[in-house]
């Protein structure tokens, strides 16, 4: 590696580490892609990896795309809304503020020594998902509790590093494993005031972020069934992280659900949520019918039930009681129940060379939005909601060692209406089962990539 190489490596190394992104994200809040190549094939790269992203994603490919580094920014711009109007007629529209955010990665492989089948490496990046920031909204005028507003903010930022060997053990088969190390730092809000109390009614105050660090594995495989097919696979474990540890003042946690249709209010303490990262499993074929053309078709499963589907928040709790003060202590903690579902994930991209130094990219991605209409009511500061997603991109060989890639990606507008979705607490109260709340969200999306050639 020459010494310019090396001084753009430990740049790009700094600024990975230094800048974890605050972004939505597509498949629940997991990107389709790491890097301009993989956005460019929507995600289609478990058998067809391009670039030394697939560390990410399949660290067989390590031992096939050749000694390179890749340096990838993306702009992310999601627009996102909760719209209350159709709970009796009252209620208000409001889109999330900040509209664009950055999301860095990098990726490396280089032989093990001159002339070895082994392969050393690694990939970073940096994103979060939900991202949120509502402003106060009517959620309705003349219900049980008088006129009721609502505003949110939430913010889940997740950085992994993996370093990764590979193996081409002969000429049809390559294998490899990553070690993830990960890191997230999350926050919430939701607060609801109501006339008919004289202020606050509910409140969910955990935006002084708390971090910690996780682990899991990775293991990926590639095989040439012959000069025109290639098939591959993946399997990343869940990523267990340490407990998020959160220091809360009385009231921080107020009327808050408790998942046995009471209500919990926080003391002062320390209290502590258990947030890891879902496993997932993906399998692809690549079809080359001729030298310039390449297509790629993957399947993908992730466990977001294992992961999403209730988020307890444990510590020394009062029971609530939004008409006076609370009762005592008790043995429930606050539950938030997103609910979330399996997703499959089906991506397809096509790679053209149009000519000896530009290749075309397109590509297709859909998946079936994690949150149903029962769940409205409990994602309304979490909308990963969108399904359908399509993009364009290419590279252009600047010379035998540098090469610039680039992708867009439109995320279609999707939204999700509550039905059956308000937790049995608060439906004991008075305000019936349904919220009726529309959650929307579309996104777009621009990745730039620099490559260089060892």
């Amino acid at each position: 590696m020459t010494n310019n190489a090396k001084r753009l490596v430990r740049i790009a190394v700094v600024s990975a580490l230094a800048a974890p992104a605050t972004a939505l994200a597509t498949n629940g809040y997991q990107l389709i892609g790491v890097g301009a190549y993989q956005k460019g094939m929507g995600g289609a790269v478990t058998s067809n990896p391009g670039s030394a992203m697939t560390a990410i994603t399949n660290p067989a490919g390590m031992a096939a795309v050749g000694p390179r580094a890749d340096f990838s920014m993306e702009a992310f711009m999601p627009d996102r809304s909760w719209d209350f109007s159709d709970y009796n007629g009252t209620g208000g529209k409001e889109d999330s503020e900040v509209s664009m955010y950055g999301v860095p990665a990098l990726g490396w492989t280089a032989p093990t020594s001159d002339g070895s089948d082994m392969y050393f490496g690694g990939g970073m990046y940096g994103t979060s998902g939900m991202g949120v920031d509502y402003a106060k909204t009517t959620f309705a005028n003349g219900t049980p509790f008088g006129d009721v507003d609502l505003d949110g903010y939430s913010q889940i930022q997740f950085w992994q590093m993996a370093p990764t060997l590979a193996w081409s053990v002969n000429e049809k088969l390559k294998v490899g494993a990553a070690l993830n190390i990960d890191y997230q730092s999350v926050g919430f809000q939701q607060r609801m005031d109501a006339s008919g109390v004289g202020g606050r009614f509910m409140n969910f105050n955990l935006n002084r972020q708390a971090s910690a660090f996780g682990y899991g594995l990775t293991f990926g495989m590639l095989y040439d069934v012959n000069d025109m097919v290639t098939v591959g696979a993946s399997y990343k474990s869940k990523q267990n992280f340490q407990d998020l540890e959160y220091q809360l003042r009385a009231g921080d946690i107020q009327n808050f659900p408790d998942g046995n249709g009471g209500l919990v209010d926080s003391q002062d303490g320390t209290y502590k949520m258990d947030l890891d990262y879902p496993q997932q499993l993906a399998a692809g074929i690549t079809v080359r019918p001729n030298d310039r053309l390449n297509v790629s078709f993957d399947v993908k499963w992730i466990e977001w039930s294992d992961t999403m589907n209730e988020l307890t928040i444990d510590g020394d709790f009062n029971t609530g009681n939004p008409m006076g003060p609370s009762p005592g202590a008790t043995t429930e903690n606050a539950v938030l129940e997103p609910g979330w579902d399996d997703q499959v994930v089906y991506a397809i991209g096509m790679n053209y060379a149009a000519t000896d130094a530009l290749t075309l990219r397109a590509g297709y991605n859909y998946s079936e939005s994690p949150i149903e209409s029962e769940d409205v009511f409990s994602n309304l500061v979490l909308p990963a909601v969108t399904e359908s997603h399509l993009t364009l991109g290419g590279t252009y060989e600047i010379n035998n060692r540098w090469d610039f890639s680039f992708a867009f990606m439109k995320a279609f507008n999707n939204d999700v209406k509550g039905k059956d979705d308000i937790p049995t607490a608060y439906d004991n109260l008075g305000f019936g089962s349904d919220s009726r709340t529309k959650i929307e969200l579309e996104e777009e999306s621009y990745s730039f990539n620099i490559g260089y050639r060892f």
